[in-house]
């Protein structure tokens, strides 16, 4: 998880290094290895950085081209960007460092806002493209990581989280009384609201794109709201051999997902509950990797009907030997590590 914020100003007010270094600290949590900012009016980036992949200060964002004439802040990870990586080098670009951030860039680089149909992961960024004057937010497929933003017609501030838009004092703090009566009736705020007017969520599967002054918004990816609009899921019975086939072809699907996730410079680890869900992905991912595997469940004392731990413990395979933390805090919740060798 890391952070990042920005603001576009066509007056060319307000964007300078305070304003900037109190976003990144309005969200240090996301982010405790670096930080770092860009200021070039009209336009200004900041983020915090928690390493996952290039753990070098290569790394560190934001990050540009070689020219510097086009800047990045990502929030995420490209699960994909080896491959990706792999044929930009073909095509003569070089890279620096060992970061899916690098090769977006190039990526976009080479294909613009089409990019985006090569980018397998969950990511939340922002793009300066100088020459053009543009800025580009983007939210990945399925709104796994969130990206808020402020427009009152003549600037735009952004943020992984709300309270770094709030740094900045030309933003209005006025509820949205159409969000607040959507919290109450849902007892949450659906995208593109928010609790506050004029600041909304950028909605899954979409990009923003600021330049001459003007916004506009485009939704690049959805799922399909009927079998009718799919050409993917056959509308006829199917036989015995192609339900055996579709079994073999989601097994497939989703060791490809876990093993991609398994790319990384630091452990990782799991939430093991009792479901069947993250049984199968503990599963896989000890099947897909050279190391042992951390999972960490939860429990509640004094409440049987959501304590998970001894239905999780019962996950582990019995050739394992588990390597177990227990953490009590005064809440009456309970944590459990859990160490799973392979199967």
């Amino acid at each position: 998880m890391c952070g990042i914020c920005g603001k576009i100003d066509f007056d060319r007010r307000g964007i300078n290094e305070d304003l900037f270094k109190k976003m990144c600290q309005s969200f240090s949590c996301r982010g405790q290895d670096d930080h770092g900012t860009f200021i070039s009016p009209p336009v200004g980036l900041g983020h915090r950085r928690l390493s996952i992949i290039g753990l070098s200060r290569m790394g560190r964002q934001p990050m540009s081209n070689e020219d510097e004439t086009i800047w990045l802040v990502l929030n995420g990870e490209i699960y994909n960007f080896i491959e990706v990586r792999q044929k930009l080098k073909t095509k003569g670009y070089t890279m620096k460092s060992r970061t899916d951030t690098e090769t977006i860039i190039h990526l976009y680089e080479e294909e613009g806002i089409d990019c985006l149909k090569h980018l397998n992961g969950m990511f939340a960024f922002a793009l300066w493209d100088g020459p053009r004057q543009k800025l580009w937010l983007v939210r990945d497929r399925l709104g796994i990581k969130p990206l808020n933003y402020y427009w009152d017609g003549r600037k735009l501030v952004f943020g992984s989280e709300i309270k770094a838009i709030l740094c900045d004092p030309e933003v209005t703090r006025e509820i949205d009384y159409e969000a607040l009566d959507l919290y109450l009736t849902l007892n949450y705020i659906p995208a593109p609201w928010t609790i506050f007017k004029n600041i909304r969520k950028l909605m899954l599967g979409s990009y923003l794109v600021v330049e001459k002054g003007e916004i506009y918004l485009e939704n690049y990816w959805y799922i399909p709201a009927s079998i009718k609009d799919s050409d993917t899921i056959p509308a006829t019975e199917t036989s015995d051999q192609e339900i055996q086939g579709t079994k073999k072809h989601l097994y497939t699907l989703l060791q490809d997902a876990v093993s991609r996730r398994l790319i990384s410079d630091v452990p990782l680890g799991a939430f093991l509950s009792d479901g069947i869900d993250s049984s199968i992905i503990v599963a896989l991912m000890a099947r897909n990797s050279a190391r042992p595997v951390k999972t960490f469940s939860i429990g509640f004392k004094g409440l049987p009907s959501f304590e998970e731990t001894k239905y999780a413990r019962g996950r582990l395979p019995s050739s394992t030997r588990p390597n177990t933390m227990s953490l009590s805090f005064t809440t009456g919740t309970s944590w459990k590590r859990h160490g799973l060798g392979n199967p």
